[in-house]
């Protein structure tokens, strides 16, 4: 990787599935722009092997400032949707942030069991 790509700005995310303390493999993950009321649908992505996307969620080009919605599908993923009628507790995790800088580099991961969950701003 050359010194200009390793300086571009991009979006990466993970997830770890804290109740069994390893990366949550193949979750659904949907990224929105906002732009007031507008939810423009930018990816729809699983994680890897890893916890991971296999790229960054927003690079180059399509990394421009602005509001982000992450969308974790945590209640598919746990599969607790029982067939007694009893509803997960967590669905789905909507993450809602800024991007001030396109050229940083935004993290944010998951951390997530199927009663709670934490965030932060990653490196």
């Amino acid at each position: 990787m050359d010194a200009e790509r390793a300086k571009a700005g991009r979006l990466t995310t993970h997830v770890l599935d804290t109740a069994k303390g390893v990366p949550a493999r193949d979750l659904r993950i949907e990224l929105y722009r906002l732009d007031g009321d507008r939810h423009q649908k930018l990816k729809d992505v699983r994680t890897n092997d890893d916890g991971r996307c296999d790229e960054p969620l927003l690079s180059a080009e399509a990394m421009q400032t602005g509001q982000y919605e992450l969308v974790f599908h945590v209640g598919d993923y746990f599969q607790i949707k029982r067939d007694n009628g009893h509803f997960a507790f967590l669905d789905q995790v909507p993450l809602r942030f800024g991007i001030g800088d396109s050229a940083q580099h935004y993290h944010v991961p998951l951390l997530a069991s199927p009663f709670s969950y934490s965030t932060y701003r990653g490196s």
